[in-house]
């Protein structure tokens, strides 16, 4: 009997081009009736691109097994089975963030299990105008690149009465599936960030809160079907009546 729907471990399997022809036919037909799908293992073929990409310049270096592809692909299958909801945006730290400060907070961050963890790093990693996938200067330009990725999300607010125009979103992917981060700016240069994602298994529905990581503040909440999380600079006395305005629209 033809096995229609493929494994988690088949789909990652399909992504580094390791499927025999038949099998890869028919999960290329699967993909091809679930859009939805398809657009999770784009996410992911994006994100092996990028990594390549990021280790090309560790060509001339000493052959070290623990920066194959190979093993940092099955260190994150495994981390994904282990439910450790937290962990930071998939392959995204590994290929920009610098693999040996990203091993290091990779430990710390699952040590600590701290509520999205992740948002904090997509913002540091992807914040700049130069790593966005779309470049958008109005709320209704991130409302539709929203509306191709994601269902049922909220009305984009307008942040002008607050000082900060759309700069761009990136679309990221993680344990739970594909996430977003839109970016924002002020006409200082300063700018803030709204990541949102399915709910992962230890952070279900989270109730509003909020944290300081080094010089940035994480404030996160549940609304509908995504978990949120705004990024801003701690000292930035806007963001509680920002992560209200959110809240409210999203």
């Amino acid at each position: 009997m033809t096995r229609l729907i493929p494994t988690e471990q088949e789909l990652h399997a399909f992504v580094d081009d390791q499927l025999e022809p038949v099998r890869r036919a028919e999960v290329e037909a699967w993909l091809a009736a679930n859009p939805e799908q398809a657009a999770r293992i784009e996410a992911w073929r994006s994100d092996a691109r990028r990594l390549r990409a990021a280790l090309a310049g560790f060509n001339d270096m000493p052959h070290n097994p623990q920066l194959e592809l190979a093993h940092l692909r099955r260190r994150v299958r495994q981390r994904r089975q282990q439910r450790f909801a937290s962990a930071a945006v998939l392959l995204l730290a590994l290929g920009l963030g610098g693999l040996g400060g990203w091993q290091a907070r990779e430990s710390t961050m699952l040590a600590g299990d701290l509520p999205m963890a992740d948002a904090v790093q997509a913002h540091k990693l992807f914040a700049d105008a130069t790593a966005l996938d779309v470049q958008a200067d109005d709320p209704a330009q991130l409302q539709s690149w929203l509306g191709r990725h994601f269902n049922r999300v909220g009305q984009v607010p307008d942040l002008s009465g607050y000082g900060f125009q759309p700069v761009g979103a990136r679309l990221l992917a993680n344990e739970d599936g594909p996430a977003a981060l839109l970016v924002f700016q002020d006409k200082k240069g300063e700018r803030i960030s709204l990541f949102m994602r399915s709910p992962g298994g230890r952070y279900d529905q989270m109730p509003s809160g909020q944290r300081v990581d080094g010089q940035l503040e994480a404030r996160y909440w549940s609304h509908g079907d995504y978990n949120f999380a705004l990024v801003s600079a701690a000292d930035d006395a806007r963001s509680e009546q920002l992560r209200k305005v959110l809240g409210v629209s999203l």
